[in-house]
């Protein structure tokens, strides 16, 4: 049930993305303008590490894409939320982790897309890089995305608008985005700044998709990326399902 659950929201929501196409596309523009504009700007800079510019600037732009793509997710159910949607949704007998899971996967279907999509531009511009690695940096992107989408719906379950939602969201992605290194690598930050950007979990995906991008799988760096990624996926739904089963109640 929980698989038929799921399927049908996941279906619902797809749909209606499907039907904004230009919405898609645009969501991808921003990394693309990195690319394209700051990209160039790297090239034979000295940038710590193995690879070549663009293996050091795509992962993290893969990142970027699912980190405010996802963080803003919520947005939507605040409005289905003040129209009743939501509601009507929870007196039904569907699954409160379906209600959830099938947002959450259209987001991660989404995001995956725009990311194949900034890769084959950066393949275009440049870029090389061995397929498994590839691969596991879109592996990275579901997980990141399955984690803040799932944050983001909580958080949006719990707050009454967007004007709310908006700003607190703003203050948590910047300071995440300046502190993992998603445009470059925190070896070449000051000392304390490099200290400080541990205790950012987005740090150790940026640090394992890198390593993949060069080729490199059986590191330190992949094994704490992915043993965060999965903890963070896991506890993120939790709280979501959560949230979906006792806000408003």
């Amino acid at each position: 049930m929980l698989l038929q659950d799921t399927a049908l929201i996941f279906g619902r929501y797809l749909r209606q993305t499907l039907r904004s196409r230009f919405a898609m596309l645009f969501g991808v523009l921003m990394p693309l303008l990195y690319l394209l504009f700051f990209g160039p700007l790297l090239t034979d800079l000295p940038l710590g590490g193995g690879g070549s510019s663009w293996q050091v600037l795509v992962p993290g732009l893969l990142l970027q894409l699912g980190l405010f793509g996802a963080a803003f997710a919520g947005f939507m159910i605040i409005v289905e939320k003040n129209h009743g949607v939501v509601e009507r949704m929870r007196v039904t007998p569907v699954s409160r982790l379906a209600l959830l899971l099938g947002r959450v996967l259209r987001d991660t279907a989404v995001f995956v897309l725009q990311a194949v999509l900034l890769v084959l531009a950066a393949v275009v511009m440049g870029l090389r890089a061995p397929v498994a690695g590839i691969l596991i940096g879109f592996a990275f992107v579901a997980l990141l995305t399955i984690s803040l989408a799932s944050l983001s719906y909580a958080l949006a379950m719990r707050v009454s608008s967007p004007h709310t939602f908006g700003p607190t969201v703003n203050a948590l992605t910047m300071p995440s985005m300046l502190l993992s290194g998603l445009m470059l690598p925190m070896s070449l930050a000051p000392g304390w700044l490099d200290a400080l950007s541990h205790v950012m979990p987005f740090r150790y995906l940026v640090d394992a998709m890198r390593d993949a991008y060069v080729g490199s799988y059986a590191t330190a760096s992949m094994a704490y990326g992915v043993l965060v990624a999965v903890a963070l996926a896991g506890l993120a739904v939790t709280v979501g399902t959560r949230v979906f089963r006792t806000a408003g109640a």
